[in-house]
């Protein structure tokens, strides 16, 4: 393993905060919101399925909705892009096809036909799970995309998620699983709270003394 050093991913990683007191006056085009989401959509998701779906809130009434829904949190409304975080949690049983479509014909026929229907049928709680888990590595590849391109980020889940899935009407089959707020910084974070060690946090092989 090569050690490790202050590359470019590194210093991202270690330089994100969440950021609350965004430049209302900092602007984002079109292209270049869809460009840092071109970059989250690269993050891993289970079966090649890609659960996530991104709800861009550029409309300022409907921005101000969602900040009455948000315990009134200045971010809905004063970043530069908001993004809702959802989950197609039926994405497994729409047209898994198209996300196999390059693979060999065996591979395919085996992960469509036989792996992914197998994995979640009946499974309720999984595939609810699943969106979750696959929005969460796709916000945090946005966070990452903003922080190397100059910007600021938060994510958010104060909020009341009916009120949320009321407001952008929501697919049934959808679930509302967080917010990014991206733009400027209008002033840099106080300092970081406490991180709790990190023996406290890794465990090896199994939780408890080793039998």
């Amino acid at each position: 393993m090569t050690a490790l050093s202050n590359s470019p991913v590194l210093e991202a990683i270690r330089n994100r905060r969440a950021v609350r007191n965004f430049d209302p006056a900092h602007q984002m085009t079109e292209p270049e919101i869809l460009a840092l989401l071109e970059e989250a959509r690269l993050s891993p998701t289970a079966f090649n399925l890609q659960q996530f779906r991104f709800l861009v809130v550029s409309d300022p009434a409907q921005r101000r909705k969602l900040r009455e829904a948000s315990w009134d949190q200045p971010q809905v409304t004063d970043a530069s892009a908001l993004i809702v975080l959802c989950a197609d949690i039926k994405a497994w049983e729409k047209d898994p096809e198209q996300c196999w479509a390059t693979a060999p014909a065996e591979i395919r026929d085996l992960y469509v036909g036989k792996l992914i229907p197998e994995f979640y049928s009946g499974r309720p709680q999984l595939q609810r799970d699943e969106g979750v888990r696959s929005c969460g590595l796709a916000a945090y590849a946005l966070m990452m995309a903003a922080e190397a391109c100059g910007l600021q980020s938060c994510p958010m889940d104060g909020f009341d998620f009916d009120q949320v899935a009321e407001i952008i009407n929501l697919p049934a089959d959808h679930i509302v699983v967080m917010y990014v707020a991206i733009g400027r910084e209008l002033a840099a974070p106080g300092p970081r709270l406490p991180l709790l060690p990190l023996q406290a946090l890794v465990a090896f092989n199994r939780f408890g003394p080793e039998k």
